[in-house]
């Protein structure tokens, strides 16, 4: 997992938290800035993986060049 996986789980976790709070105490602005930070860290944590996967492709094609 790199960091960009990991900030986007926050980012979800954030807006999640955030959607709670927005409706225990009846805000719909909150709640719908919860959205938007749980769609953002969707977005982050996507990237991540993408990152990631391409990382990884590029790993295993410099070690099957050596071979």
């Amino acid at each position: 997992m790199n960091s960009d996986e990991v900030k986007g789980k926050a980012e979800q976790l954030k807006g999640k938290v955030k959607q709670g709070v927005g409706d225990m105490i009846d805000d719909p602005e909150l709640k719908d800035e919860g959205l938007e930070d749980e769609a953002k860290g969707e977005a982050q944590g996507a990237f991540g993986t993408a990152k990631r996967k391409v990382g990884e492709i590029f790993e295993k094609a410099g070690k099957a060049i050596k071979s």
